[in-house]
């Protein structure tokens, strides 16, 4: 340490902790250090991963996840390597934060071996680079086979590799994730792979796999059903929305409501007006919202009631709506 911060009392108590023979007290030490969030402390952190308990380095690997310099994130990638497996995912965690792009190549290696819950770290990290090569890694994680019962870190590890191949839209994973989003027997599993599906915009079997999904026993897998069915833009997905206007969960129904405005599509007007009139709030309100996308001068006399709604948010939103369809009236569209 210069002799600079050992000008800061506080940190020279923290300096004191640091050499401390009590590996409770190193450990609490370096916590500390890194709430201060000071680079200048970044060697002092380093320093730290070298220590003789792993909770030690552990410790140090996570607060140096707000240190955005050089040092740091070597000092993360050697950790990488570590004895303890609790030190690899907290570098890991760490890299994922920092973001470097100069990490993915110390990150890469790590993908495809060890603990499920590391490689879960490690594939967060790649998500957060959007490296291509980490597809490879990822789809493998896909194939790989299932215990009868999983584990929670299996789970993770399944759910990061989703999220990695939904990130870089890699099309070879589409039949893999239509597959888990079918049939995985974790809900928070189909639930990742259907908001994977939502980058294939003009495949239609993706479109097929997730309005089998508004299926799903699951209500939040049905949610996202019906969000990724709005961003992949295609018409044909209308009749399934829908009918997702009618889920027992209105959380679906809202979601249904909103993707039907960003297909646009005329025939939704009607269903979107008695939607307009549900007891709950939001609902009126995405529907409104959805009215104004599709721009059906039909839907004026709707929304112009809505406008006076008890609500704000669907006042607002009426508002909104009037004018959109005024717009598209007064430029011919």
């Amino acid at each position: 340490m210069t002799s600079s911060l050992l000008d800061d009392p506080e940190l020279q108590a923290i300096a004191e902790r640091l050499a401390s023979p009590d590996a409770e007290v190193r450990r609490i030490a370096v916590m500390d250090l890194g709430d201060l969030s000071d680079e200048a402390h970044t060697p002092l952190l380093v320093a730290a991963l070298r220590d003789d308990t792993p909770a030690v380095r552990a410790a140090a690997a996570l607060a140096l996840e707000t240190m955005e310099n050089q040092s740091a994130v070597e000092g993360l990638a050697v950790a990488l390597d570590d004895a303890d497996a609790q030190v690899r995912e907290a570098a890991a965690h760490s890299l994922a934060e920092l973001k470097e792009p100069a990490s993915a190549a110390w990150l890469l290696p790590h993908a495809g071996t060890g603990p499920a819950r590391v490689r879960a770290a490690v594939l967060r990290a790649l998500r957060e680079l959007r490296v291509p090569a980490s597809a490879g890694p990822a789809l493998a994680v896909l194939q790989e086979p299932r215990a009868a019962q999983d584990s929670a870190d299996a789970i993770a590890l399944r759910r990061e590799a989703i999220g990695v191949l939904g990130y870089l839209k890699h099309a070879p994973a589409l039949p893999a994730l239509a597959g888990l989003a079918a049939s995985d027997p974790v809900d928070e599993v189909r639930r990742a792979a259907v908001g994977a599906l939502a980058f294939a915009a003009g495949d239609a079997d993706a479109r097929v796999a997730l309005e089998t999904a508004l299926r799903d026993a699951s209500w939040q897998v049905r949610e996202e059903a019906a969000t990724a069915l709005g961003k992949l833009q295609q018409p044909a997905a209308t009749a399934a929305l829908l009918v997702a206007l009618d889920d027992d969960y209105w959380q679906v129904r809202l979601r249904a409501a909103r993707s039907l405005g960003r297909l646009r599509s005329a025939e939704s007007v009607t269903p979107l007006l008695v939607a307009l009139g549900h007891s709950i709030s939001n609902l009126r309100k995405e529907a409104a919202l959805a009215l104004g996308d599709i721009g059906d001068a039909g839907a004026l006399p709707a929304l112009e009631l809505a406008a006076d709604d008890p609500d704000p948010e669907v006042r607002k939103s009426a508002r909104l709506a009037i004018v959109q369809i005024g717009n598209k009236a007064a430029h011919g569209a």
